[in-house]
């Protein structure tokens, strides 16, 4: 497979936007996004159990009500303590209709009676990319770490300020975006997708 001319970003999230913009910098691709497209751009739902089947989803329905060919993604925290949980419900965890902080307090009051080899967790993310025919191409990144019971640091989102990566000591949010870019979930899957793309 060759890069498309252009290439939409099938997300409305303003801090996924501006981590994708950084991963994928580097593409051979003019972009497009939510921000920069004159007409309707489709409200895509995330009724499903899997982060692949959110994905493709995503990716497919703004590529057919584009007509370019769009990336999407799924990602979210699987705790062990929760039975990996939890997991594709991550922005709803704490509700439909729950905020980022609403989110991470609700995970903080599940794990922090456990005792810190309990505490064990990864972020996964699921990368997809969708053409107006129906082609597909999905990737995967996990980054492996665990979890710590008080917020540190200001950087990243979601659950960031409490997910120590594995063999580190500061949480994803104590990170800059170099680093953070370099060992997230979500740095790995698109990188994986980029080298599918090419090698197709």
């Amino acid at each position: 497979m060759i890069f498309p001319q252009r290439l939409a970003i099938a997300s409305r999230n303003a801090h996924k936007l501006r981590e994708l913009g950084r991963i994928c910098a580097d593409w051979p691709v003019t972009w497009v996004t939510v921000a920069d497209h004159d007409g309707p751009w489709p409200e895509v739902e995330e009724p499903h159990d899997s982060y692949r089947d959110n994905a493709l989803a995503k990716a497919h329905e703004v590529a057919a009500a584009l007509g370019i060919p769009a990336i999407a993604d799924d990602s979210g925290i699987e705790v062990d303590a929760l039975d990996e949980g939890p997991g594709p419900r991550s922005a709803r965890f704490a509700g439909e209709d729950a905020t980022d902080a609403q989110n991470l307090a609700k995970l903080i009051g599940t794990i922090v009676g456990t005792a810190p080899p309990g505490r064990t967790a990864r972020y996964r993310c699921v990368a997809a990319m969708a053409w107006p025919d129906g082609t597909e191409l999905v990737a995967e990144g996990v980054c492996e770490g665990a979890l710590v019971p008080m917020p540190r640091g200001e950087g990243g989102f979601g659950y960031d300020p409490v997910f120590v990566p594995e063999g580190g000591f500061r949480t994803m949010a104590e990170l800059d975006d170099e680093e953070k870019d370099a060992l997230s979930h979500r740095g790995r899957a698109f990188r994986a997708l980029r080298a599918l793309l090419e090698e197709g």
